[in-house]
């Protein structure tokens, strides 16, 4: 079953303040994505978190950035999602 699984890679970048993970994830609960993986640090006063999601049941990740995009906005962070397989080739060396 994993090997059908369609992921996604979900980062975030921005000054730190309390809540944007909760925040983010709860997008993600409401959603009912889960999530396969998570890292989170904070270098110097600024958070960054990725995340790698189950995205086999979306049926629309272009609405799911949207989403994410416009609560960046509104907690001063940059959210990106992108799907595996096109960020292993952008980040191939």
């Amino acid at each position: 079953m994993n090997e059908r699984r369609k992921k996604a890679i979900v980062s975030v970048i921005g000054k730190d303040q309390v809540g944007i993970i909760a925040k983010v994830t709860n997008v993600l609960a409401n959603r009912n994505i889960n999530i396969l993986d998570i890292s989170q640090t904070i270098l110097q006063g600024y958070f960054t978190m990725m995340m790698v999601i189950d995205v086999t049941n979306l049926k629309d990740l272009e609405s799911l950035q949207q989403e994410l995009n416009e609560l960046g906005k509104s907690i001063g962070v940059v959210i990106t999602v992108q799907r595996e397989e096109i960020f292993q080739a952008m980040h191939r060396v």
